[in-house]
């Protein structure tokens, strides 16, 4: 149809892009008429999207287009009945605590936490009395994903270094006759980590210390390998937090970058004392 809706609206299944795709298939044409559906929080003007509507209304289009809605709203209401099975089994489980989750420092959307009309937030934190959604990039598809396939006992892992094993996150041990070949992680078509993996790409533009973090791994080796290397970490603060029942405190991207610049003024400084140096600042 040459409709270029995906240019001016991010997600056409929001409210905006839903809105007029039904207006069209309802037998709307006139673009400044579609364009009167836009969310006020959309951030193209009405007049920007009316031009992005101008389009060859064919009748094979039309119809391909009205069958596509019908089974996308279709598969959204199988969704919903997972959404709600899921809930259904978590309220079965044993509650640690009854306690509400305590306030986050970090902006928690409503979207973020609602699943079958269920707040997640809440139901995993009675179930581990602690709070995961504080973690910067953990959403509820992907707790529930952990919940599936780790779950929250980690009595199975007597380390971390076990557990990032098991998963594959780790640096590989490709070696022979002593000498290390290769250190690239091995392949895995476990769930769990691909669910680490996607919460650290949610991370890279973030200004946490995890976001901080995977940028300078970017500079350094590339955005496949920084991926890996951030979900390892929060494999480890996934672990870390539900063996011992600490808490997660974000700390920012200011304070991170700060101990990296410390941690490496005081290798130069070992190494230049151990030249018989002595570093003068300028």
């Amino acid at each position: 149809m040459n409709l270029l809706l995906h240019n001016v609206v991010t997600d056409i299944t929001g409210m905006t892009g839903m809105k007029i795709i039904k207006a069209i298939i309802a037998g709307e044409r006139n673009p400044h008429v579609l364009a009167k559906h836009r969310d006020y929080r959309c951030r193209s003007s009405a007049a920007t999207i009316a031009k992005s509507l101008v389009g060859n209304y064919r009748e094979e289009h039309l119809f391909a287009l009205k069958q596509a809605v019908e089974l996308y709203e279709t598969y959204q209401a199988k969704v919903r009945e997972c959404e709600l099975a899921i809930a259904h089994y978590l309220s079965t489980q044993l509650n640690r605590t009854e306690a509400e989750p305590p306030a986050s420092e970090r902006t928690i959307r409503a979207r973020d936490c609602m699943r079958g009309e269920v707040d997640m937030r809440v139901q995993l934190f009675k179930l581990t009395g602690i709070d995961l959604f504080s973690i910067s990039g953990f959403g509820a598809d992907t707790l529930l994903t952990l919940a599936g396939e780790v779950g929250f006992d980690m009595s199975a892992w007597k380390t971390e270094k076990h557990f990032t094993s098991w998963l594959s996150l780790c640096p590989g041990t490709n070696k022979s006759g002593g000498k290390v070949l290769t250190g690239k992680s091995k392949r895995s078509a476990n769930r769990a980590a691909a669910a680490f993996r996607i919460a650290a790409s949610c991370v890279a533009k973030s200004k946490t210390a995890l976001g901080a973090f995977y940028r300078r791994i970017k500079a350094r080796v590339g955005a496949p390998k920084a991926i890996t290397a951030t979900a390892r970490k929060f494999a480890v603060i996934y672990y870390t937090m539900l063996k011992n029942g600490s808490s997660y405190v974000e700390v920012g991207q200011a304070a991170y970058e700060q101990r990296y610049r410390q941690r490496r003024f005081n290798a130069m400084q070992k190494q230049a004392l151990a030249m018989g140096y002595q570093l003068v600042p300028a």
